[in-house]
């Protein structure tokens, strides 16, 4: 009996820790860059969307998950809440350095840069990542048939997509990785099995490492009760919900700020809970609430999905990989939640007083933390 009350505290005191962490940290997330390439007479033009404040501060995204774990997060936050103008010259004076770290190589040689443009977004909401667009040219030797496109990792992740092309290439590029090559002439698209499973992954990862704020609301419906039956039907209802949005927004039929979407995100972890904390089992009402909440989280992955964009030829697979993803990185949410918890305690007559409730406090401290800081702080 001590051991397992030794062990009960272990786990509830690591939890507080991580719990505790979350809350501190600003949900800085990295996301990967899109470079939007087409080839006009000879020229390569390059349309790439990034976060010039992480170029300009030398943060290293090939090291991070979130931006405020870098040493220069503090430069980061301050470019964040500069002016576009004072922005643009600061990364024009830096520019050069960054030409030499973009690979643009052809079978017959290395492609020349010429920066043509550089678009800042006003200053808005400095907790929200702030996108904006870079647009240069890339020279290309006589007669090239074929490019690779790529980066230094320190630039983080790289989306390439090619337009004005049938059966265009569309590839994620991890840190510091050199496309295939490319047939300038257009061919170089992936088939359906390739292209769903990498947006599986992309999927999968928006929840672990990076979804934590999902992975709040799982874990709230988990500690409900650890018995199967509930946590089936909540699954089933939020599963239902944020895959209907989500294949909305991709389709264009529904778009919500995220300024709207992201707080009411926070708002629900809030909710589930404290519900938690208030009933012991399932309510008639639940399912449906959570249904509703599900709709707003399908926004939110609509979101992140929309940051990478969706192949032409291959929508519907890249829309079912993501979405099975997300499934996979929820249900293994669930499953470490039951490893370590639900199997060993979950029908202790303590398993409520000592777990449940002490847990859903300090979720529902979290996401009222994060409400906070997306509307106020």
């Amino acid at each position: 009996m001590w051991g397992k009350l030794v062990l009960v505290r272990l786990v509830s005191s690591i939890t507080c820790l991580w719990l505790l962490f979350m809350a501190a940290a600003n949900a800085h997330e990295v996301f990967p860059s899109i470079a939007d390439v087409e080839q006009k007479n000879g020229v390569l033009q390059v349309d790439i969307r990034l976060s010039i404040e992480s170029v300009v501060a030398d943060v290293d995204l090939s090291k991070v998950s979130d931006t405020n774990e870098s040493p220069n997060a503090a430069v980061y936050d301050e470019l964040r809440a500069l002016e576009p103008a004072a922005l643009e010259q600061r990364f024009r004076d830096i520019w050069p350095e960054m030409a030499q770290q973009i690979t643009i190589v052809t079978e017959l040689g290395r492609a020349e840069l010429a920066l043509k443009s550089v678009e800042i977004s006003e200053v808005g909401n400095i907790e929200l990542v702030r996108s904006s667009r870079l647009r240069f040219d890339a020279e290309l030797p006589a007669n090239s048939q074929n490019v690779q496109i790529g980066w230094s990792a320190k630039y983080g992740a790289l989306v390439v997509r090619q337009v004005g092309v049938e059966n265009p290439y569309d590839g994620y590029l991890e840190n510091g990785q050199l496309s295939d090559p490319i047939k300038l002439s257009g061919g170089s698209g992936k088939g359906a099995l390739a292209t769903f499973l990498r947006y599986t992954a992309v999927g999968f990862d928006h929840i672990l490492p990076k979804g934590l704020d999902h992975v709040l609301f799982v874990l709230g419906l988990f500690f409900l009760s650890a018995r199967l039956r509930p946590l089936v039907w909540q699954v089933t209802a939020f599963t239902a919900a944020h895959t209907v949005t989500l294949a909305l927004s991709t389709l264009g039929y529904v778009s919500v700020s995220p300024a709207i979407v992201e707080p009411i995100i926070a708002l629900s972890i809030v909710y589930v809970a404290i519900e938690n904390v208030i009933s012991d089992r399932l309510m008639t009402w639940r399912p449906l609430v959570i249904f509703l909440f599900g709709l707003l989280h399908g926004l939110g992955f609509a979101g992140v999905l929309g940051e990478f964009g969706l192949p032409e030829t291959a929508y519907l697979s890249a829309l079912i990989g993501f979405n099975v993803g997300v499934e996979l990185g929820q249900l293994t949410v669930i499953a470490i939640a039951f490893a370590l918890v639900g199997y060993w305690f979950g029908r202790k007559s303590w398993y409520r007083a000592r777990i449940s409730i002490p847990g859903s406090l300090l979720i529902a401290l979290v996401g009222g933390y994060w409400f906070l800081e997306r509307t106020v702080l």
